[in-house]
């Protein structure tokens, strides 16, 4: 992704367009480059955000799905964000959520896509074969219905995290604390109009996950994909801005 990635005070974030806030939270191993098609089209419609996670930066302690949170609000404040419509994918739906229970009155809408909070298979509840680059291009395969998706570059990306020993440690951390974090009990309290879109060959957070999401969330959509993994921004760009769109568009002020 070719976008500048700006700094205020000791925030990192992309942030393109005008409009209603659309802020995009990743996942584990949410590189930018997994938005570029999405921020290229609603940037024409929207000022999309990305702020950059701090995965492993945060102590061992604040490494969880509420030390995220927290990282999140800050973000909010520090940019003055309110009525937003946030987006997560994997970890940061995960993140979204909790953020959303926490500061329902900043958040306008919510679309999940391969969200944990209720159940994940993760490269990260075991520690990942560091070396193993064939290893780790098998796990990295399995994000995408068509494994071609999972180019060079991106499982040299994953490749190079595991092979840092902080890093490693911190990723299962964050999977182990996501786990730990189920929404299950709390996700009825939530209002905002919400979009899941999934992917019918999502190996991650399987099928049955999105409908169990489409039942504890009241004002729930939900869209499939077929031949479609864990990343549908990613592996089929088209289709899903097609469906974030006729979303926001719904709940446009």
């Amino acid at each position: 992704m070719d976008y500048e990635i700006k700094h205020s005070g000791k925030y990192k974030y992309v942030e393109e367009g005008a409009g209603e806030p659309l802020v995009l939270l990743h996942g584990l191993f949410g590189a930018l480059s997994n938005f570029k098609d999405l921020v290229d089209y609603f940037k024409q419609t929207h000022l999309v955000i990305i702020p950059l996670l701090p995965l492993y930066d945060l102590s061992l302690i604040e490494t969880s799905v509420s030390g995220l949170s927290k990282f999140v609000y800050k973000f909010f404040e520090q940019r003055k964000l309110r009525n937003v419509h946030l987006l997560g994918n994997s970890l940061g739906g995960h993140v979204g959520l909790v953020f959303t229970l926490k500061h329902p009155e900043l958040v306008k809408t919510i679309t999940l896509t391969g969200s944990s909070g209720l159940f994940e298979n993760g490269m990260g509840e075991t520690y990942p074969k560091r070396g193993d680059y064939n290893y780790v291009q098998k796990k990295t395969e399995l994000t995408f219905y068509d494994p071609k998706v999972a180019t060079k570059e991106l499982v040299d990306e994953v490749f190079n995290i595991i092979n840092n020993r902080l890093k490693a440690l911190k990723i299962i951390a964050l999977a182990r604390s996501a786990i730990r974090h189920n929404l299950g009990d709390e996700l009825t309290e939530i209002k905002q109009p919400v979009c899941l879109v999934w992917g019918k060959n999502d190996t991650i957070t399987p099928p049955m996950v999105a409908e169990e999401f489409h039942k504890l969330l009241p004002t729930s959509e939900l869209h499939w994909i077929d031949k479609c993994g864990h990343a549908p921004m990613m592996e089929v760009p088209v289709e899903f801005n097609a469906i974030l769109s006729g979303f926001l568009a719904k709940h446009k002020s």
